[in-house]
């Protein structure tokens, strides 16, 4: 497979390094990238990919799929940049709230995925959503599968609900950051050292996380084998609620999925009464 991608940031830099990592690609030189910062394009290089500043070339050598890393700010320049190339790679967009009608419109006949992944993506753990657009086949949704697989889950939706994958998973880690900073703080205020603490909180959410992925049981039975009756747990998972904790967490997504929507420019007519937030 032949990739390409137009922006090297971290986010880029962390696929290519999955690409490599689960062998979606047998050599770093199967692998191109452009940017206009030079320290970036040096990086790249030093590990073995084509680095250049040209968007052009990237599009030559990117034969199977061409990934749009880049702000949305700069992304009309950047599709017309792929457009004139011509190619019949798989173009995927990661830009936040750039929706397929508007990529498609600026790259008319190519075949666009537009994917929402998140910040774990950087150690390899990435929650991801993506959606085909109108010319996608199922081709393009296996390469979509073996990029964003290779640093992590990767999972296909309807565009319209990209906005609630932004909610839960795309600003989730930073609710899950706040969880763990408050579990460590409610660690050092019964008695432990903040460095402890913190290590205990953060591997707690990790082997919980992973007892659900590896299990497929339901988060609340796996609750319901720790809270034993009369016990610590239940207390704890008392106080959770007291405190407004599974309300509070529903109403983050909520809030998140609806300023997703807004940025996008669905109209706030349409999130109130077809999405009701």
């Amino acid at each position: 497979m032949q990739v390409g991608f137009l922006g090297a940031g971290m986010m880029a830099s962390a696929l290519m390094g999955g690409l490599l990592d689960k062998k979606v690609v047998d050599q770093p030189s199967q692998i191109s990238c452009s940017d206009v910062w030079e320290p970036a394009r040096e990086a790249a290089a030093a590990k073995g990919y084509a680095a250049t500043e040209s968007n052009a070339e990237v599009c030559k050598r990117g034969t199977d799929a061409i990934i749009l890393a880049v702000k949305p700010n700069i992304i009309s320049s950047v599709c017309a940049d792929v457009s004139n190339a011509g190619g019949d790679a798989v173009i995927i967009s990661i830009a936040a709230g750039v929706k397929l009608s508007v990529l498609e419109a600026a790259m008319p006949g190519r075949r666009v995925v537009r994917v929402m992944p998140n910040t774990p993506c950087l150690v390899g753990e990435a929650a991801s959503g993506f959606a085909l657009g109108s010319l996608a086949n199922d081709k393009d949704r296996e390469i979509v599968k073996s990029i964003f697989g290779s640093v992590g889950l990767a999972l296909e939706v309807k565009e319209e609900l990209l906005d609630a994958v932004t909610g839960v998973s795309g600003s989730g880690p930073a609710y899950v950051f706040q969880f763990i900073e408050a579990l460590s703080d409610g660690g050092v205020r019964a008695g432990l050292p903040r460095n402890i603490a913190t290590q205990l909180a953060a591997q707690t959410v990790k082997g919980a996380a992973e007892m659900v992925l590896s299990t497929g049981k339901h988060p609340g039975l796996l609750k319901d084998g720790v809270t034993s009756p009369g016990g610590t747990t239940i207390a704890g998972v008392e106080a959770l609620e007291n405190g407004g904790f599974r309300s509070a967490t529903i109403s983050a997504v909520k809030a998140a999925t609806k300023r997703s929507m807004q940025l996008g420019g669905t109209s706030e007519k349409d999130i109130a009464n077809k999405y009701n937030l």
